[in-house]
């Protein structure tokens, strides 16, 4: 996966290092600007279980920014905006790994710089009683919940740096 450039993204923009669960890293650019989430669309995307994109519908397409091209065959976390917690995947994961729907809020990073917030509901697609991929669909969120995910995700965020500090201090 490519890091993010100003042919993409126009100023101002912050700079950012995401790094990723499986070794992997991306210089991110991020503008500090909503997209608001149509109203009646839902975004729907399909992984394998090693969460790389293998099905997204117009919706994901449109408000990503990306073409279906640039989405299909990259990791889902593409899409990781720098002021998710770790700790939210993480637990998404877990919990569809055990056969378990998952639910919650996401702020998604677009081709552009800018982001969009979603409810996202993903589940775990099993075919013949062996898990084959993964379904995610975002609708609208709540205003009032993306508000609480804002300040409660800052202090997840705050948990990790201090966390990372410690580790590498030691």
């Amino acid at each position: 996966m490519e890091d993010m450039t100003t042919k993409d993204v126009l100023e101002p923009y912050t700079e950012h290092v995401l790094d990723y669960y499986d070794g992997t890293s991306r210089r991110v650019l991020v503008k500090d600007e909503e997209i608001p989430f149509p109203e009646g669309k839902l975004i729907v995307s399909r992984t394998d279980l090693q969460g790389i994109i293998t099905h997204c519908n117009h919706a994901f397409v449109e408000m990503s920014g990306y073409t279906e091209a640039e989405l299909i065959g990259q990791p889902h976390y593409i899409l990781r905006h720098p002021d998710m917690p770790k700790a939210i995947f993480k637990e998404a994961w877990e919990t569809v790994a055990q056969g378990n729907k998952w639910h919650g809020y996401v702020k998604n990073l677009c081709k552009d710089g800018c982001y969009y917030w979603v409810y996202a509901t993903i589940i775990l697609n099993v075919r013949e009683g062996k898990a084959v991929s993964c379904t995610s669909v975002r609708r609208k969120p709540s205003r009032t919940q993306v508000d609480a995910c804002i300040a409660h995700y800052a202090q997840l965020k705050q948990a990790e740096a201090r966390h990372n500090a410690l580790c590498h201090d030691g």
